[in-house]
């Protein structure tokens, strides 16, 4: 179920009230792949059975989604059953009272923009998203400290943004898209503007280490930061890099 209606969003907002049930969603949430339940209880601290009711209810609410997945190689008889694994839920829960449509707002630019062609659209859009980018981390980060690692600046920007940045071996994944209901009707746009963001950010960081690509995978923003294993990416230069 995906809440839809004021009513059902402001439910299964509620449902994260109870403490457990919001640690459990938070840990789910903040993992790159599936979560099984003696993990999620593991991380929460509690039985493997109180975990699974409280998940469960997650699910019922539209906040989680589970599956069903074998959790190691064995295959056949004495294989043992699957395993009940969870991860988030694609959709979002958004509270405004009285109502705000800024998605719609968001629509009416996207279909503007995409009536220019979407050569001229994303040549229009680019600089703009990298000044807005260099903007946003400049603000943030105004004096980057020598010897501050990477790390520390750009996530917390990535962060703020809403693009819940975790790192895994040389890449910087992006498990959140901001702009995921955008980006379903207009996707080349809202990467390329993504792409653009996020290449702004590193520049008003002042890193040149690092670079941003297009890199799709399911349940991720497309964009994705690498280089983050190199040894010269252990820390942000001294001095912000000048706008493009």
């Amino acid at each position: 179920m995906r809440p839809d209606s004021v009513a059902e969003q402001v439910e299964a907002a509620g449902i994260l009230g109870h403490p457990t049930r919001r640690a459990l969603y938070l840990h789910v949430a903040s993992q790159l792949g599936a979560v099984s339940r003696e993990r999620a209880a593991a991380a929460a601290g509690i039985s493997r059975a109180l975990a699974g009711f409280h998940l469960d209810r997650l699910v019922g609410a539209g906040l989680l989604e589970s599956a069903f997945r074998r959790l190691n190689s064995r295959r056949g008889p004495g294989a043992g059953r699957p395993s009940k694994v969870y991860r988030r839920a694609p959709g979002q829960i958004a509270i405004s009272l009285p109502p705000r449509r800024y998605d719609l707002a968001a629509e009416l630019f996207a279909l503007s923009l995409e009536k220019l062609g979407l050569a001229p659209a994303l040549e229009s859009l680019g600089p703009v998203a990298r000044a807005l980018g260099r903007s946003i981390a400049r603000k943030a980060h105004p004096r980057p400290r020598r010897q501050e690692p990477v790390e520390h600046g750009l996530h917390a920007v990535l962060e703020a943004c809403g693009f819940e940045p975790q790192s895994d071996g040389d890449r910087l994944w992006l498990r959140n898209c901001p702009f995921d209901v955008l980006t379903r009707a207009h996707r080349a746009l809202v990467c390329g503007a993504s792409l653009e963001l996020v290449r702004g950010i590193l520049q008003g960081l002042g890193v040149r280490s690092l670079s941003a690509r297009i890199d799709p995978r399911p349940g991720r923003c497309c964009v994705v930061v690498r280089g983050l294993n190199t040894a010269e990416a252990g820390n942000v230069v001294t001095e912000p890099a000048r706008p493009a």
